[in-house]
C-alpha cells in the first residue's frame, strides 16, 4: 500500500535557497499492521497532517511475523521507491516494525533520512497471555527500534514512564553487554503525543434504559471477566442496556456467553459490530466501562466519552491522564469495588449529566485537529 510515485522537492536545495517554507516535507509513515486503530492512525495523520503523507504498509496479520520480518518486505518496497526518485525527509514508523533492521536494509541514498519511532503500544509491559510462552524477543526489538530512532514518540505518559521502568529488568536479563547506560540517552530523545481520534461522527443521542458499553478486545489483557462479573451482580437492582462489543480471537472468556443467558434481550449488541452499527452504539451509551489490565491510551474510551458516556475505570494505566482530574473520584474505582461504581452511575441519571459536561468536552483534545499540529511538530524537529 504506497502512493509514492513522483519524486517530491528537494528541501535540502530548498533551504539553500531559502524557499524551504514553500517545499512541504515528505513523511514516509511505514505501518507493517495496516489495520484497526493503527490504520486508523495512520490515515487520520495523512489527512490531517500539514505535511506531504505517504503510507508504506503491510496487512495486518500475523503480527509476530510482522515483527519479526516485516521489515525486509518494507525495505525491497523502499528500493522501488528510491528507484523512481521517491526519497521521504522523515521516516515515521511505528512499534510494528523493526526499525534496526530496516534502516539497515534501506536505499543508501536514504540514509541520512531520519526517522521518528511511534509507539502505539510496546511489548515490555503487556501481561502474558496465558496461552503463550512467554518471548522476549518482540520486547527486545522494541528496545533496538527505540535505539535506531532519531526520536521515540509514545502516545502516553503512563506509556513512556513504564517503558523506561522495564528496560532496566528486560535488559538484565541477557548475559552481558547489557545496554543499560543506553536508556537515559534514549529516554532524553523521547516524547508524548497521544493518538488522534477521529471525532467528527460523535451525535450523541441517550434514550432510556440508560446504555451500559463494554468496548475493548475479547483477551486476557482487557480483563473481560471482572466487568462481567459485576454486571451479572447489579443486574438484578437496576434497569439498563448492555452492549458487549470487541473483537475475538480464539478462546473466548466464558462469562460472555453466562452474561448473555442471564441478561437475556437487556444484551443489545453481542461482539464484532460493523462500523455504522458500532458508532451508532456509541452515540447512545451512557456508561461505558473499562477493567484493562493493559491500556496504553485508550481510544475506545475516548470516544465513548466524547459522545457523552460516563466513564467507569480502574485508577491505572493511561486512565488518569485522558480523564479530567476534577471527576477522578466520581469516575474511578477502587479495587474490588467496579458493582459499587456501576450501581451508583447507573441508578442516577442526574449524576451522569454532571460528569459528561466534564468529560465529554475534554475529549477534544484528542481530536485529530488538535493532535497532528503536535505530531508535525515532532516531524519537523527531527527533520532539523
Amino acid at each position: 500500500h504506497t502512493r509514492c510515485a513522483r519524486q517530491p522537492p528537494d528541501r535540502r536545495v530548498a533551504r539553500a535557497a531559502g524557499t524551504l517554507d514553500t517545499c512541504p516535507m515528505q513523511v514516509l509513515v511505514v505501518e507493517p499492521y495496516f489495520g484497526g486503530s493503527h490504520r486508523a492512525w495512520a490515515e487520520g495523520y495523512r489527512a490531517h497532517s500539514a505535511f506531504e503523507v505517504e503510507l508504506m504498509t503491510l496487512p495486518a496479520r500475523w503480527w509476530r511475523w510482522r515483527m519479526r520480518g516485516g521489515f525486509v518486505t518494507l525495505a525491497e518496497r523502499a528500493a522501488g521507491l528510491a528507484g523512481r526518485g521517491y526519497r521521504p525527509d522523515v521516516i515515521l514508523a511505528t512499534d510494528m516494525v523493526d526499525l534496526a533492521g530496516l534502516r539497515g536494509l534501506l536505499p543508501r541514498s536514504w540514509a541520512p533520512v531520519p526517522s521518528v519511532l511511534y509507539l502505539h503500544e510496546s511489548q515490555l509491559t503487556y501481561p502474558d497471555s496465558p496461552q503463550l510462552e512467554p518471548d522476549l524477543s518482540y520486547a527486545f526489538t522494541n528496545w533496538t527500534s527505540a535505539l535506531a530512532a532519531d526520536v521515540c514518540v509514545f502516545n502516553s505518559e503512563y506509556h513512556r514512564e513504564s517503558f523506561f521502568d522495564e528496560l532496566p529488568r528486560l535488559l538484565r536479563q541477557f548475559p552481558d553487554h547489557r545496554h543499560g547506560h543506553l536508556v537515559e540517552e534514549v529516554r532524553e530523545r523521547s516524547r508524548v503525543v497521544p493518538v488522534g481520534v477521529d471525532l467528527s461522527w460523535i451525535r450523541p443521542s441517550k434514550s432510556s434504559p440508560p446504555l451500559v458499553l463494554w468496548n475493548h478486545r475479547w483477551e486476557h489483557d482487557k480483563n473481560p471477566e471482572e466487568f462481567l462479573r459485576a454486571i451479572v451482580d447489579v443486574a438484578p437492582d437496576l434497569d439498563f442496556r448492555l452492549a458487549l462489543c470487541g473483537a475475538s480471537f480464539g478462546n473466548v472468556a466464558p462469562g460472555f456467553a453466562r452474561a448473555r443467558h442471564l441478561l437475556g434481550d437487556r444484551v443489545v449488541a453481542f461482539g464484532h459490530a460493523p462500523l455504522d452499527r458500532y458508532r451508532s452504539l456509541v452515540n447512545q451509551t451512557d456508561v461505558v466501562v473499562s477493567t484493562a489490565l493493559q491500556e496504553f491510551f485508550g481510544i475506545s474510551v475516548v470516544e465513548a466519552v466524547a459522545a457523552g458516556a460516563v466513564p467507569v475505570l480502574p485508577d491505572r494505566l493511561s486512565y488518569p491522564e485522558i480523564i479530567p482530574a476534577a471527576v477522578h473520584a466520581q469516575v474511578f474505582y477502587p479495587e474490588g469495588r467496579l458493582a459499587d461504581a456501576l450501581a451508583t452511575v447507573i441508578a442516577s441519571r442526574e449524576a451522569r449529566l454532571k460528569l459528561a459536561a466534564v468529560t465529554a468536552p475534554a475529549m477534544t483534545r484528542y481530536a485529530w485537529g488538535a493532535v497532528a499540529p503536535l505530531l508535525d511538530g515532532v516531524l519537523a524537529e527531527a527533520e532539523g
